[in-house]
């Protein structure tokens, strides 16, 4: 199964990296126009979703160093890609030596292999006050290893761009001298954000169940999964002071909401910190940064707006973008993981259509980027 547009042989082609799931490719390419010709992810089961939504991609599994020394690397019209962002996050510890920021080496390594006509970043905001930011900045002046490239950075809210959560992601569009630059995005969403109760409202409530076993080969491998994301409507067992905890917080209400009895000793210790911490998501608002563990109330604002219960794996796919036919391949922190590790599927259009507009010459109020 595929879910990409149709294609054509003058489409142009992409090449994804840091891959993921495949939001960011399925996001770019959805305006149609485009053909995503390989595509590297080292998680395996990541790489399974990816080949699963685009059949036609060679995708490469295992580290992009590995990918370039041992493939020949194509030259393609556009690359996207976001680097692993652990050592830039804002959560948890910040560390300037954790070898996954020198990733962007390994990108900009690839741009000079690839020679690609246009490419995209994307990272965490903090990616943008990071030492690895002005070496790769430093790279497009004159000497630098992409002299013959330029881009443009700037930090965006995807619930500016019609996401239905508020995510703010550094974006560094580029490129090369010999093109057109492609005019950045005017956010189409301010001021009218789309909602919780837009995107989850009257679905179906959860079967509580074991994650499915359903298997499916992919790249001679076997994973759990085959799912798409309406079968992904599962629920889970809770505790009985969870199912407490959930009862007593009211709508919008968090941790501060809680009498003393059902806190945790370390809550009660602590008067101040996060206001998402067992946080209840806001029906006429975006949701909060949809994250890798999602279904742990403990780690923000999760729980349903009116449920007592944790947002399902289905509601935070659709709060991504992710259309209801998207396959998936892995367990239930696996799928998880793809989930919060992915780029909003609106705010990927936003980029696809930006150079296709470069592509094309269009540089007027008509083409809706302007």
């Amino acid at each position: 199964m595929s879910l990409a547009p149709e294609q054509r042989t003058d489409d142009l082609t992409v090449l994804d990296l840091f891959a993921g799931a495949g939001g960011l490719s399925a996001g770019v390419t959805s305006p149609g126009g485009f053909r995503t010709v390989a595509a590297v992810e080292m998680d395996r089961a990541a790489a399974a979703t990816y080949k699963l939504n685009h059949e036609d991609t060679d995708v490469f599994v295992g580290p992009i160093q590995e990918w370039l020394d041992q493939q020949s690397v194509p030259t393609v019209d556009v690359i996207v890609g976001g680097p692993p962002c652990q050592g830039f996050s804002t959560l948890g510890k910040q560390d300037a030596e954790d070898d996954r920021n020198a990733l962007w080496y390994e990108y900009a390594k690839t741009i000079v292999r690839a020679e690609p006509k246009w490419f995209v970043v994307e990272n965490v905001a903090t990616f943008m006050k990071s030492e690895q930011f002005k070496l790769f900045q430093r790279e497009t002046d004159g000497g630098g290893m992409l002299a013959d490239w330029k881009f443009e950075a700037r930090v965006v809210n995807a619930a500016d761009y019609g996401s239905f959560q508020a995510r703010k992601r550094a974006l560094l569009i580029g490129h090369r001298s010999d093109v057109a630059a492609p005019p950045w995005p005017v956010p189409t969403h301010v001021g009218r954000h789309r909602t919780v109760r837009e995107a989850i409202e009257g679905l179906p409530e959860p079967a509580t169940k074991e994650w499915p076993t359903v298997t499916v080969p992919v790249n001679q491998e076997v994973f759990l999964g085959g799912l798409t994301t309406d079968d992904l409507q599962i629920g889970r067992e809770y505790r009985d002071i969870s199912r407490l905890r959930f009862a007593a917080i009211p709508p919008g209400g968090n941790r501060f909401d809680l009498p003393e009895e059902l806190k945790a000793p370390c809550w009660i210790k602590h008067t101040t910190g996060s206001g998402d911490v067992m946080g209840r998501l806001r029906w006429d608002r975006p949701s909060v940064t949809i994250r890798t563990e999602f279904f742990k109330p403990e780690k923000g604002r999760y729980i349903h707006p009116e449920k007592d219960r944790v947002i399902t794996h289905r509601e935070a796919a659709i709060l991504q973008g992710f259309p209801a036919g998207y396959l998936w391949a892995g367990t239930r922190e696996q799928i998880a993981r793809q989930i919060g590790n992915a780029v909003p599927l609106e705010l990927g259009a936003a980029m696809g259509r930006a150079i296709l507009a470069a592509h094309r010459g269009q540089h007027s109020e008509a083409d809706g980027l302007f």
